[in-house]
């Protein structure tokens, strides 16, 4: 057993490929489950078979529902859905021992508060130190041991590189930085606008359109992360522009096939109803819109994903209120 512990909360498909890469950097990885049925599963076959099936779990890492148990650890990877992170983390406070960092590793903006995550962990969890880990990473590959770059964002500079050491290896590279706001709110963002792209692959409207798209989003992106106090910098590396590159694009992204979905004409009800796991661009795009409107940035494109994915809103005459919008600068529109 190695004498390196880290602790995963959650249980879907990122968190199990984590948890793989935890034990790939030397670690004894400890996944907290809420499904006692899944976890007997995991630790008897060594699969995750609702989630990630096909992936074989190494020695190594373990389920398990003892949150005490999983929780004593060098850090812990927070892998619950972001409109569900707050209630996790009520139920692990007690349990969280003091100086332990909490890693984020959800990606959304709460519904309810238009709190970023890392919000919501100083709330719930006190003075623990926190860091975001985000960026360009599909589970599946990931878990497959393919090459892939992400951010780790940390105020902490020394214990953000301490966390770089203790989770990367050759085949999984997180670059530093302090942005941690920058990197929540790209994180976030990515999602809605991965549906933008999808609905364009899905109503054929070319691929014009959708590199079109997928620039002014970023400049939507841009605006807000500046607005609450992140760098323009973050947004043109891993965690702003990669992650939006791959999520844009990516048949493997949830956001991106949904919004496809609503392209071919399904209801966003019809989509969300077949599938297991969350679609975290829904709820976001109803919270950036909302945090935009308090910070008076103009985020039009996700606004659009918001009328339609949560307010029945007509796709064609949405797509068309965005292509009569008044032309404009392009340095003005992006700043």
């Amino acid at each position: 057993m190695s004498e390196k512990r880290i602790g995963i909360v959650g249980g879907g498909a990122w968190g199990t490929a984590l948890a793989i890469q935890a034990v790939r950097a030397g670690a004894d990885a400890r996944m907290l489950l809420r499904d006692g049925d899944l976890a007997a599963r995991m630790n008897e076959t060594r699969e995750n078979d609702l989630y990630l099936p096909g992936i074989a779990l190494p020695a190594g890492l373990s389920a398990s529902l003892n949150a005490p148990d999983v929780l004593a650890a060098d850090f812990v990877l927070l892998v619950t859905p972001a409109q569900f992170l707050r209630d996790s983390l009520k139920t692990l406070a007690p349990h969280w021992q003091p100086g332990i960092p909490a890693v984020i590793c959800a990606k959304g903006i709460e519904k309810k508060t238009g709190a970023l995550m890392e919000t919501v962990v100083r709330e719930e969890l006190g003075d623990v130190p926190v860091a975001v880990l985000s960026g360009p990473t599909f589970a599946q590959e990931v878990a497959n041991g393919l090459p892939a770059a992400l951010t780790l964002a940390c105020r902490d500079r020394e214990l953000g590189k301490k966390l770089v050491e203790q989770i990367g290896t050759s085949s999984f590279r997180p670059y530093y930085s302090s942005d941690v706001t920058g990197v929540e709110v790209a994180g976030a963002i990515k999602n809605v606008l991965a549906i933008a792209s999808g609905v364009v692959a899905g109503m054929q409207l070319g691929d014009n359109a959708r590199a079109a798209l997928v620039t002014r989003g970023l400049a939507e992106m841009s605006r807000l992360a500046i607005a609450t106090g992140g760098r323009a910098e973050t947004l043109m590396g891993l965690a702003g522009l990669g992650d939006l590159m791959l999520t844009c694009t990516g048949t493997l992204s949830r956001n991106y096939t949904f919004g496809v979905a609503l392209g071919q004409g399904q209801s966003a009800a019809d989509i969300l109803s077949s599938r297991r796991s969350v679609t975290e661009g829904v709820h976001t795009a109803a919270s950036v819109t909302a945090v935009a409107e308090k910070y008076g940035v103009e985020m039009p494109i996700c606004n659009a994903v918001n009328q339609v994915a949560n307010h029945h809103a007509p796709l064609r005459e949405t797509i068309d209120a965005l292509l009569n919008r008044p032309f404009r600068d392009e340095l003005e529109a992006r700043l």
